[in-house]
């Protein structure tokens, strides 16, 4: 009994200890506060970078954070309070990349904590719409272990939403452009207002900067304005109200316009042989561009049947795909591959390449390109190419035999005449001397 009583007590510590020892070693993760959050555009908001060493103890770090800059700037760089008291590196951030790094950690034992304040970083919306604020994978934290074992395993994001301030002056909107956080490829806006008892008159200007205030000169009483063919970019129409003779506050109303479509791209082929022909008939094709303004928003692909083309029949409709994408099981045949980049105020771009899908089982097939045998293809460049000058030194072996030959034949037939002649002047000389059989018999013993 009391053996047993000892067995049951060890196997629990064991039990106990390999649970604390299995806590000791799980990782370490890093987090925003807050991770969400409704913020206006022109204004400032602070995000907190924190880390969680699940009980254990770390001596450094590297958090490097990443942002859109389409969306928030770095307000203030300055790395404020933190548990880290050595940089290795001093602190810094790319408003134009969309990047902040900060490298350092604190002397052995390290520090253990659930909410360790790496920085806290004051970022400054400039456009509205959804942003989110992440860590990268390059990030690290660092076990005090002697072996700098890093323990990072879990990263977090921070999700925001940016906002137009609520208007000072006069409510706008547009019919053209009523959603503000997105973008549209139509470049001629269309803005109206409302307009209060005693209003006698509205300044309004349109440009680049939120913060952008119309003049003091009236452009009348109308309480609509539409512009025409504003190039690619973040606007921001402004108007202002003047009533008892002083002119109001400036309401601010951006639109995003993007009439560029994306960067050109091309498709590649896998498995394919030379001239875009493939061996595969589920060939997988791959393709990638980028969009400098509004951002990709996604791909759509069409697979033409060039034989059923001919024949005007149906050719199916373009699916929205992602790449790679495997093509469904195609017949032998000649294809047509669109595929169209789509951005996020719907501009396009598209790209084709003509492929032929080749029977893999027969050992010779031949296409509009060039021929396959054993899988080798063989433009008919190419066969031109290897085929001319082996045509050409075949005719010249032909003709070189053919002249020398002929040279033998010709040779022999003047022999033959020579004979000829001079048998039959021996002939004419022995006339009547010889019997005709005698004469046939001479020539054939010649």
């Amino acid at each position: 009994m009391v053996m047993n009583k000892l067995f049951l007590i060890g196997t629990i510590l064991m039990f106990c200890f390999a649970v604390s020892t299995s806590a000791k070693a799980a990782g370490a993760s890093l987090y925003f506060s807050p991770t969400s959050g409704t913020f206006y555009v022109g204004g400032t908001f602070d995000i907190s970078i924190l880390l969680n060493t699940n009980s254990n103890n770390v001596n450094a770090v590297r958090v490097d954070v990443e942002f859109d800059p389409k969306k928030l700037q770095i307000a203030n760089p300055t790395a404020g309070k933190s548990f880290i008291s050595v940089w290795v590196a001093q602190p810094s951030y790319s408003n134009e990349q969309g990047r902040a790094t900060f490298r350092g950690g604190s002397p052995s034992p390290g520090i253990n904590t659930s909410a360790g304040l790496v920085s806290t970083i004051t970022f400054r919306a400039i456009a509205p719409g959804e942003t989110t604020i992440s860590f990268l994978e390059t990030s690290l934290v660092l076990l005090d272990d002697g072996k700098g074992t890093n323990i990072l395993s879990s990263l977090g994001q921070g999700q925001y939403s940016l906002k137009i301030p609520p208007p000072a002056g006069p409510k706008v909107f547009s019919s053209t452009h009523s959603d503000q956080n997105k973008w549209y490829r139509n470049n001629s806006p269309t803005f109206s207002w409302g307009k209060e008892t005693l209003v006698t008159d509205f300044s309004y200007a349109i440009d680049h900067d939120f913060y952008g205030i119309p003049d003091n000169i009236s452009e009348g009483d109308q309480t609509s304005v539409s512009y025409a063919d504003l190039a690619d970019g973040l606007w921001y129409f402004h108007v202002k109200a003047k009533k008892g003779g002083g002119w109001g506050d400036a309401s601010n109303f951006p639109v995003q316009i993007d009439t560029t479509p994306p960067a050109v791209f091309s498709l590649t082929i896998d498995p394919k042989l030379k001239s875009s022909s493939v061996t595969s008939q589920e060939p997988i094709i791959s393709f990638i561009t980028t969009d400098s303004l509004s951002g990709l928003d996604h791909f759509e692909l069409k697979t033409i049947n060039l034989h059923q083309a001919l024949l005007q029949e149906d050719t199916g409709f373009f699916v929205e795909v992602n790449s790679p994408y495997k093509l469904p099981s195609l017949e032998t045949g000649e294809y047509a591959i669109i595929v169209r980049a789509f951005d996020k105020a719907i501009n396009w771009r598209e790209t084709s390449e003509k492929i032929d899908v080749i029977p893999v089982d027969q050992l010779f097939y031949m296409t509009k390109r060039g021929i396959n045998v054993w899988a080798l293809f063989l433009s008919w460049g190419e066969l031109i190419f290897v085929l001319l000058p082996l045509t050409v030194f075949c005719l010249l072996v032909a003709f070189y035999y053919g002249r020398r030959k002929y040279r033998e034949v010709r040779q022999k037939k003047n022999i033959l005449e020579n004979i000829k002649k001079k048998t039959e002047v021996a002939a004419e000389n022995f006339k009547g001397k010889i019997t005709p059989v005698d004469h046939q018999n001479l020539e054939n013993s010649i």
